[in-house]
């Protein structure tokens, strides 16, 4: 299966957070986001614009769930936001629950999603951010399910 990629520089939270948000409005049920990049490089903002994109409430605050590891929030479809940068290893994981999440039927952003790619669904998109500096970075956005191809397709039409 073909894969399609593009990468977008954002130089504010609130450029990221617009990215986010622009996807969100294209994700339905069983869609999949992987999440991947080091501290501080805008997964959190990338998840509140894809809150919103979603229809969830601006007044609801989104938090990375790193200590409660999943955060549930509701708009148009359910958004389950998983995150495992506490986590040791897959078997952390499996004995979370967290693994019934991966297939619920909302739509699922997993934080940290480089560490077991093993146990992603087949229908994801993969979003890697780079930090540039304070306040610049790159994301790329990739996938290469069907489903996949077709929303970044259309994301890419809307931010080019």
């Amino acid at each position: 299966m073909k894969g399609e990629s593009f990468t977008c520089r954002t130089s504010s939270g609130e450029e990221t957070l617009g990215l986010g948000t622009r996807l969100g409005a294209l994700l339905d049920q069983g869609d999949f986001v992987a999440l991947m990049g080091d501290l501080g490089s805008g997964k959190t903002w990338f998840t509140k614009g894809l809150a919103l994109g979603l229809g969830v409430s601006p007044e609801t605050v989104i938090t990375s769930p790193s200590f409660s590891l999943m955060n549930e929030y509701r708009g148009r479809c359910t958004l389950f936001h998983v995150d495992v940068y506490r986590l040791e290893d897959l078997s952390d994981f499996l004995d979370a629950g967290l693994d019934e999440y991966l297939y619920v039927g909302g739509v699922v952003v997993l934080e940290w999603a480089d560490r077991w790619p093993e146990i992603l669904p087949h229908r994801n998109i993969r979003v890697e951010f780079r930090i540039l500096d304070q306040w610049s970075r790159e994301i790329t956005l990739s996938g290469a399910h069907p489903r996949a191809l077709t929303i970044l397709k259309q994301l890419k039409r809307e931010v080019e």
